[in-house]
Protein backbone atom coordinates (compact mmCIF):
# COMPACT_ATOMS: atom_id res chain seq x y z
CA UNK A 1 0.00 0.00 0.00
CA UNK A 2 1.35 3.41 -0.94
CA UNK A 3 1.93 5.82 1.93
CA UNK A 4 -0.28 8.88 2.11
CA UNK A 5 1.31 12.09 0.77
CA UNK A 6 2.46 14.42 3.52
CA UNK A 7 0.47 17.35 2.14
CA UNK A 8 -2.78 15.40 2.34
CA UNK A 9 -2.10 13.87 5.76
CA UNK A 10 -1.39 17.26 7.33
CA UNK A 11 -4.22 19.06 5.56
CA UNK A 12 -6.73 16.40 6.56
CA UNK A 13 -5.62 16.49 10.22
CA UNK A 14 -6.12 20.26 10.18
CA UNK A 15 -9.60 20.01 8.62
CA UNK A 16 -10.62 17.10 10.85
CA UNK A 17 -9.96 19.34 13.84
CA UNK A 18 -11.88 22.27 12.38
CA UNK A 19 -15.17 20.36 12.21
CA UNK A 20 -16.00 20.62 15.93
CA UNK A 21 -14.89 24.27 15.93
CA UNK A 22 -17.19 25.08 13.02
CA UNK A 23 -20.13 23.15 14.49
CA UNK A 24 -19.94 25.15 17.74
CA UNK A 25 -22.52 27.93 18.34
CA UNK A 26 -19.87 30.67 18.34
CA UNK A 27 -18.70 29.75 14.83
CA UNK A 28 -19.51 31.97 11.84
CA UNK A 29 -21.25 28.97 10.25
CA UNK A 30 -24.93 29.68 10.76
CA UNK A 31 -26.89 26.42 10.84
CA UNK A 32 -29.84 28.18 12.48
CA UNK A 33 -31.06 29.58 9.16
CA UNK A 34 -30.52 26.20 7.54
CA UNK A 35 -32.73 24.59 10.17
CA UNK A 36 -35.40 27.21 9.42
CA UNK A 37 -35.14 26.59 5.69
CA UNK A 38 -33.99 30.19 5.10
CA UNK A 39 -30.26 29.67 4.49
CA UNK A 40 -28.94 31.32 1.34
CA UNK A 41 -25.58 31.04 -0.37
CA UNK A 42 -23.29 34.04 -0.69
CA UNK A 43 -24.47 36.74 -3.09
CA UNK A 44 -22.06 35.69 -5.84
CA UNK A 45 -23.41 32.13 -6.04
CA UNK A 46 -27.00 33.27 -5.65
CA UNK A 47 -26.60 35.55 -8.68
CA UNK A 48 -24.75 33.09 -10.89
CA UNK A 49 -25.62 29.50 -10.06
CA UNK A 50 -29.09 29.41 -11.56
CA UNK A 51 -31.93 26.98 -10.78
CA UNK A 52 -30.88 23.59 -9.40
CA UNK A 53 -34.28 22.02 -8.67
CA UNK A 54 -34.42 18.48 -10.01
CA UNK A 55 -30.72 18.37 -10.90
CA UNK A 56 -28.39 15.60 -9.76
CA UNK A 57 -25.76 17.78 -8.09
CA UNK A 58 -22.35 16.95 -6.64
CA UNK A 59 -20.72 19.26 -4.07
CA UNK A 60 -16.96 18.65 -3.98
CA UNK A 61 -15.00 19.47 -0.79
CA UNK A 62 -18.30 19.97 1.01
CA UNK A 63 -16.87 20.20 4.59
CA UNK A 64 -19.76 19.45 7.00
CA UNK A 65 -22.41 20.06 4.40
CA UNK A 66 -24.02 23.44 5.11
CA UNK A 67 -24.01 24.58 1.47
CA UNK A 68 -24.78 21.03 0.33
CA UNK A 69 -27.95 20.97 2.39
CA UNK A 70 -28.87 24.49 1.26
CA UNK A 71 -28.70 23.23 -2.34
CA UNK A 72 -30.95 20.31 -1.36
CA UNK A 73 -33.43 22.81 0.06
CA UNK A 74 -33.41 24.46 -3.36
CA UNK A 75 -34.64 21.16 -4.82
CA UNK A 76 -31.41 19.51 -6.00
CA UNK A 77 -30.66 15.81 -5.53
CA UNK A 78 -27.37 16.36 -3.73
CA UNK A 79 -24.25 14.37 -2.97
CA UNK A 80 -21.50 15.92 -0.87
CA UNK A 81 -17.92 14.64 -0.93
CA UNK A 82 -15.07 15.45 1.45
CA UNK A 83 -11.83 13.79 2.58
CA UNK A 84 -12.53 14.38 6.29
CA UNK A 85 -14.30 11.57 8.16
CA UNK A 86 -15.48 13.89 11.00
CA UNK A 87 -16.84 16.34 8.41
CA UNK A 88 -18.85 13.65 6.61
CA UNK A 89 -20.15 12.27 9.92
CA UNK A 90 -21.24 15.78 10.95
CA UNK A 91 -22.90 16.36 7.57
CA UNK A 92 -24.90 13.14 7.82
CA UNK A 93 -25.94 14.00 11.37
CA UNK A 94 -26.98 17.52 10.38
CA UNK A 95 -29.01 16.24 7.42
CA UNK A 96 -30.81 13.70 9.64
CA UNK A 97 -31.49 16.34 12.31
CA UNK A 98 -33.03 18.79 9.86
CA UNK A 99 -34.77 16.10 7.83
CA UNK A 100 -33.09 16.85 4.50
CA UNK A 101 -32.44 14.02 2.06
CA UNK A 102 -28.78 14.11 1.01
CA UNK A 103 -25.97 11.64 0.33
CA UNK A 104 -22.47 12.15 1.75
CA UNK A 105 -19.32 10.30 0.73
CA UNK A 106 -15.87 10.36 2.32
CA UNK A 107 -13.16 10.34 -0.34
CA UNK A 108 -10.09 12.19 -1.46
CA UNK A 109 -11.07 14.36 -4.39
CA UNK A 110 -8.58 12.73 -6.76
CA UNK A 111 -10.29 9.37 -6.05
CA UNK A 112 -13.82 10.76 -6.39
CA UNK A 113 -14.59 9.06 -9.70
CA UNK A 114 -14.05 5.62 -8.15
CA UNK A 115 -15.99 6.57 -5.01
CA UNK A 116 -19.14 7.78 -6.79
CA UNK A 117 -21.70 6.13 -9.04
CA UNK A 118 -22.97 7.64 -12.27
CA UNK A 119 -22.65 11.13 -13.64
CA UNK A 120 -23.97 14.47 -12.45
CA UNK A 121 -25.89 17.36 -14.01
CA UNK A 122 -23.93 19.89 -11.97
CA UNK A 123 -20.66 19.91 -10.04
CA UNK A 124 -20.52 22.67 -7.43
CA UNK A 125 -17.26 23.60 -5.70
CA UNK A 126 -16.67 26.94 -3.98
CA UNK A 127 -14.62 28.89 -1.42
CA UNK A 128 -11.35 27.49 -0.17
CA UNK A 129 -11.07 24.39 -2.36
CA UNK A 130 -8.30 24.16 -4.95
CA UNK A 131 -5.76 25.98 -2.78
CA UNK A 132 -5.39 22.71 -0.83
CA UNK A 133 -4.73 20.63 -3.97
CA UNK A 134 -1.34 20.27 -5.71
CA UNK A 135 -2.50 18.99 -9.12
CA UNK A 136 -4.93 21.32 -10.86
CA UNK A 137 -4.92 19.27 -14.07
CA UNK A 138 -5.85 16.16 -12.12
CA UNK A 139 -8.64 18.12 -10.40
CA UNK A 140 -10.07 19.26 -13.73
CA UNK A 141 -9.97 15.72 -15.14
CA UNK A 142 -11.89 14.42 -12.11
CA UNK A 143 -14.49 17.18 -12.49
CA UNK A 144 -14.94 16.38 -16.18
CA UNK A 145 -15.25 12.65 -15.48
CA UNK A 146 -18.09 13.29 -13.03
CA UNK A 147 -20.23 15.36 -15.41
CA UNK A 148 -22.74 13.95 -17.87
CA UNK A 149 -22.66 15.25 -21.43
CA UNK A 150 -24.24 18.70 -21.21
CA UNK A 151 -23.46 18.88 -17.48
CA UNK A 152 -21.87 21.96 -15.96
CA UNK A 153 -19.33 22.80 -13.27
CA UNK A 154 -19.76 25.93 -11.17
CA UNK A 155 -16.65 27.13 -9.35
CA UNK A 156 -15.92 30.17 -7.17
CA UNK A 157 -12.92 30.87 -4.98
CA UNK A 158 -10.49 33.47 -3.74
CA UNK A 159 -8.60 35.12 -6.58
CA UNK A 160 -4.91 34.14 -6.62
CA UNK A 161 -4.00 37.79 -7.21
CA UNK A 162 -5.24 38.44 -3.67
CA UNK A 163 -3.43 35.38 -2.32
CA UNK A 164 -0.07 37.05 -2.85
CA UNK A 165 -0.81 39.21 0.23
CA UNK A 166 -0.78 38.39 3.95
CA UNK A 167 -1.78 40.39 7.02
CA UNK A 168 1.02 38.75 9.00
CA UNK A 169 3.56 40.57 6.84
CA UNK A 170 3.08 44.28 7.61
CA UNK A 171 2.50 46.52 4.62
CA UNK A 172 2.00 50.27 4.45
CA UNK A 173 -1.07 52.30 5.43
CA UNK A 174 -2.65 49.32 7.21
CA UNK A 175 -2.60 47.14 4.10
CA UNK A 176 -1.23 43.55 4.06
CA UNK A 177 2.29 42.71 2.93
CA UNK A 178 3.58 39.94 0.65
CA UNK A 179 2.77 36.23 1.11
CA UNK A 180 3.73 34.31 -2.05
CA UNK A 181 4.34 35.13 -5.73
CA UNK A 182 1.40 34.76 -8.11
CA UNK A 183 3.38 32.25 -10.21
CA UNK A 184 4.73 30.32 -7.22
CA UNK A 185 5.51 26.70 -8.08
CA UNK A 186 5.11 23.91 -5.53
CA UNK A 187 3.75 23.84 -2.03
CA UNK A 188 3.52 26.67 0.48
CA UNK A 189 3.96 25.32 4.01
CA UNK A 190 1.96 27.33 6.56
CA UNK A 191 1.96 27.05 10.36
CA UNK A 192 -1.13 28.78 11.75
CA UNK A 193 -3.18 27.89 14.83
CA UNK A 194 -6.02 30.30 14.03
CA UNK A 195 -9.40 29.43 12.53
CA UNK A 196 -11.18 31.63 9.99
CA UNK A 197 -14.68 30.96 11.40
CA UNK A 198 -13.91 31.37 15.10
CA UNK A 199 -11.33 34.02 16.07
CA UNK A 200 -10.85 32.68 19.62
CA UNK A 201 -10.37 29.01 18.68
CA UNK A 202 -6.88 27.53 18.38
CA UNK A 203 -5.94 24.48 16.32
CA UNK A 204 -3.30 21.99 17.43
CA UNK A 205 -2.67 20.55 13.94
CA UNK A 206 -1.25 23.84 12.75
CA UNK A 207 0.78 22.84 9.67
CA UNK A 208 -0.86 22.80 6.25
CA UNK A 209 0.36 22.61 2.66
CA UNK A 210 -1.23 25.11 0.31
CA UNK A 211 -0.86 25.70 -3.42
CA UNK A 212 -1.08 28.68 -5.78
CA UNK A 213 -3.05 28.18 -9.00
CA UNK A 214 -3.13 31.17 -11.37
CA UNK A 215 -6.45 31.77 -13.10
CA UNK A 216 -5.05 30.83 -16.50
CA UNK A 217 -3.86 27.46 -15.14
CA UNK A 218 -7.35 26.67 -13.79
CA UNK A 219 -9.08 27.65 -17.03
CA UNK A 220 -6.55 25.79 -19.20
CA UNK A 221 -6.87 22.67 -17.05
CA UNK A 222 -10.63 22.63 -17.57
CA UNK A 223 -10.20 23.17 -21.31
CA UNK A 224 -7.60 20.40 -21.51
CA UNK A 225 -10.03 18.11 -19.69
CA UNK A 226 -12.51 18.62 -22.54
CA UNK A 227 -14.81 21.19 -20.97
CA UNK A 228 -15.99 24.41 -22.64
CA UNK A 229 -15.83 27.63 -20.66
CA UNK A 230 -19.14 29.50 -20.65
CA UNK A 231 -18.57 32.13 -17.92
CA UNK A 232 -15.61 33.80 -16.22
CA UNK A 233 -16.16 36.63 -13.73
CA UNK A 234 -13.85 38.52 -11.38
CA UNK A 235 -15.21 40.14 -8.23
CA UNK A 236 -14.09 42.86 -5.84
CA UNK A 237 -15.69 40.94 -2.96
CA UNK A 238 -14.86 37.74 -1.07
CA UNK A 239 -16.85 35.30 1.08
CA UNK A 240 -14.70 35.86 4.17
CA UNK A 241 -12.61 38.62 5.77
CA UNK A 242 -9.20 37.63 4.44
CA UNK A 243 -7.56 40.90 5.50
CA UNK A 244 -8.17 42.98 8.60
CA UNK A 245 -8.74 46.12 6.55
CA UNK A 246 -11.71 44.63 4.68
CA UNK A 247 -15.24 45.91 5.28
CA UNK A 248 -18.63 44.25 5.00
CA UNK A 249 -20.39 44.23 1.64
CA UNK A 250 -23.75 42.89 0.49
CA UNK A 251 -24.83 39.26 0.74
CA UNK A 252 -22.36 38.10 3.39
CA UNK A 253 -19.34 39.29 1.42
CA UNK A 254 -16.35 41.53 2.21
CA UNK A 255 -14.39 44.06 0.16
CA UNK A 256 -11.35 46.30 0.46
CA UNK A 257 -11.96 49.80 1.84
CA UNK A 258 -11.78 52.90 -0.32
CA UNK A 259 -11.28 51.38 -3.79
CA UNK A 260 -11.45 47.99 -5.58
CA UNK A 261 -7.66 47.72 -5.76
CA UNK A 262 -7.55 44.14 -7.02
CA UNK A 263 -9.87 41.17 -7.68
CA UNK A 264 -10.62 39.30 -4.47
CA UNK A 265 -12.48 36.34 -5.97
CA UNK A 266 -13.46 34.84 -9.30
CA UNK A 267 -16.08 32.43 -10.57
CA UNK A 268 -16.60 30.36 -13.67
CA UNK A 269 -18.85 27.89 -15.39
CA UNK A 270 -17.78 25.22 -17.85
CA UNK A 271 -19.90 22.68 -19.70
CA UNK A 272 -19.13 19.16 -20.92
CA UNK A 273 -19.91 19.16 -24.68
Amino acid sequence: MMSEPEWRRLNRANWDERVAIHMAPESDYDTHLLRQGNYILHAIEERELGPVAGLRLLHLQCHFGVDTLALAQKGAQVTGLDFSAPAIAAARSLAAEIGIEAHFVQSDIYEARAALEGEFDRVFTTWGTIGWLPDIQGWAEVVASLLRVGGEVYFADMHPAALIFDDDVPGTHGMPGWFAPYFHQGEIVVDDARDYANPVARISNIRTHQFMHPVADVVQALLDAGLRLTMLHEHDTLAWKQFGCMVEAEGGLYRLPDKPWLPLSYSLKAIKP
